[in-house]
């Protein structure tokens, strides 16, 4: 049997090369999942629920499979875990809060549904922020630590699927994101998050916090693996409405190929109030494109400055409108924070709501014009690294939720395709990322330069979570 360190240590294609060569069992690899969950959770809080049996049943039956030759795909026998919004039937969902504390799902979200046809392995559902709402994970069921520094905030909302993927207690994640919440645990753990065009990737079964700018996408160890994943979760869902009936490519083709020539474009606009380390990593960042034969530049997308109050003032509205009836008979239910809020969303006029969206094509349109010289955009995935926890409790931090999502939610708001991509550990061992924006339904592009850039920046330090 093969040392616990060195089965959790395998990425997604690593694992699955190993199964169908039956180098490996799924079951061995569960087991050692399942003991790395047991060693870290009384400390992590990733976990709202584990499902080991559930997932040794699971291993045991891909097992099978695998050795009589009825190979499913790149996730089979994977372990994953699910942001805990994600519904599973028969299994626990509470999207964080007490008032789900007791919803066990008769369905499957289509994302899952996805995964469990290639024959993955489901370890559990991971801790967020309750309702998605939020930028930490202080719930009811614990708050999540960031396994680089535990005195740090991991972000949010989806702050245990990032966690568990650095902290090595699952081999692949989903996470939700609305303004930031994939991409913004991602750069503050230290792994990879991608948020796909919206429709890209069916929502059917996913717990909304604003149906408009809501996203569910991978947060992995690298690009590979969130490649890998994109593609098995894309494609026309006829259970939702919202999802494109665009051709899904095969991600994986835009792997391990050269950026010579490729146009980048630094917008302009999110380049001041940065950290003198954000600054620098991403920096350094840039200049490790163009020593890739990448052209660098900058480029102006004069409607950004406004993207944040616009996301902002749709998430309230949209928000309120599913949380309102549950609000009005259980608001002592909800924590403190979400339920303010929501009572922010009523004092919201519609015409805010109306003026938001109406707003969204222009912001849009100034990211078009910009994408018409450069092939893909690039930012840093956040102004500073992440703060401490001790700096981020109390009313300031919720005053500052729009400078923490300035550099993610105008991409919610535009529905392009953005990954976050980290460039290095401080040497206080704070994670810094950096995003890759592109066209709508180019991933392909995305995924090519972050991957290119991942392969020439090399592997991070470990944690010593």
């Amino acid at each position: 049997m093969a040392k616990q360190d060195e089965l959790l240590n395998l990425d997604i294609v690593a694992l699955s090369e190993h199964f169908r060569a039956r180098e490996l069992s799924p079951v061995e690899v569960t087991e050692a999942y399942l003991k790395r969950i047991e060693e870290t959770e009384q400390r992590l809080h990733a976990y709202v629920t584990v499902t080991g049996d559930f997932a040794r049943n699971s291993a045991r039956d891909a097992e099978k499979e695998i050795i009589a030759g009825r190979w499913r795909g790149p996730f089979h026998g994977v372990p994953v875990a699910l942001k805990d919004l994600c519904n599973t039937r028969g299994i626990l969902t509470t999207s964080g809060s007490k008032v789900l504390k007791d919803n066990v799902p008769d369905h499957d979200s289509t994302v899952w549904a996805r995964l469990a046809a290639q024959g993955a392995v489901l370890l559990g559902k991971l801790n967020m922020h309750e309702f998605a709402c939020g930028g930490t994970a202080a719930t009811f069921f614990g708050t999540t630590l960031n396994p680089y520094d535990v005195e740090r905030v991991p972000g949010g909302s989806s702050s245990g699927s990032a966690a568990a993927i650095v902290a090595r207690s699952a081999a692949a994640t989903l996470g939700s994101d609305t303004g930031g919440s994939i991409r913004i645990p991602a750069a503050y753990c230290g792994c990879v998050g991608f948020k796909q065009t919206w429709g890209r990737v069916s929502r059917y079964g996913v717990i909304p916090l604003a149906d408009s700018l809501d996203h569910v996408g991978p947060i992995t160890r690298t690009v590979r693996d969130a490649a890998i994943m994109l593609g098995v979760i894309s494609g026309y869902d006829p259970n939702d409405s919202t999802t494109s009936r665009e051709p899904v490519p095969d991600y994986a083709q835009s792997l391990n190929r050269d950026i010579k020539g490729i146009r980048v474009g630094v917008i302009h606009e999110l380049q001041d109030r940065l950290s003198p380390e954000v600054a620098d990593s991403f920096g350094a960042a840039m200049k490790q494109l163009a020593a890739l034969g990448a052209t660098v530049d900058e480029v102006s997308i004069p409607s950004i400055d406004g993207a944040v109050t616009v996301a902002l003032n749709i998430i309230w509205s949209e928000a309120l409108e599913y949380h309102e009836s549950t609000l009005k008979t259980r608001a002592d239910d909800y924590g403190r924070g979400v339920r303010r809020m929501l009572e922010m969303g009523m004092t919201m006029p519609v015409t805010s709501y109306i003026r938001a969206q109406r707003a969204r094509p222009r912001i849009l349109g100034d990211a078009m014009r910009a994408l018409e010289k450069f092939d893909v955009l690039a930012t840093p995935s956040s102004a500073t690294p992440p703060p401490k926890i001790s700096e981020a409790r109390g009313s300031a931090w919720a005053v500052s939720l729009a400078e923490v999502i300035a550099y993610t939610g105008p991409f919610n708001v535009t529905g392009q395709p953005a990954l976050a991509v980290p460039t290095g550990i401080t040497p206080g061992n704070a994670p810094l990322s950096m995003q890759i924006i592109g066209r709508p339904f180019d991933e392909p592009m995305v995924i090519r330069v972050a991957d290119a850039y991942e392969r020439a920046r090399g592997p991070l330090p470990p944690p010593n979570f």
